[in-house]
């Protein structure tokens, strides 16, 4: 049985706004637990350790873009590949 789940929201929003949704994102990493959500659904997400970021900047064709993507391992997830040494035969 599969336990994944997503959200996902798009909007247009004015800068304190923005500001006000990264402010409570960063308190959720500082918390260890962060709730995604709006008037129709909700994720509950637990950051790791060790976090992958990718910060991400353009401005092509008179449009500008600031992308902000964090990734982790969900520790409570099954693995899906073993996690023994790696082997190298010759």
């Amino acid at each position: 049985m599969s336990n994944d789940r997503r959200f996902s929201h798009e909007s247009l929003q004015d800068a304190k706004t923005i500001k006000t949704l990264l402010t409570a994102l960063s308190k959720g990493f500082a918390k260890g637990e962060m709730t995604l959500g709006d008037d129709e659904e909700e994720l509950v997400l637990q950051p790791a350790e060790l976090m992958t970021l990718r910060l991400k900047g353009e401005r092509v064709d008179g449009r500008c873009s600031v992308s902000l993507r964090v990734s982790w391992a969900d520790p409570e997830a099954p693995q899906t590949s073993p996690n023994g040494k790696p082997r190298i035969g010759s």
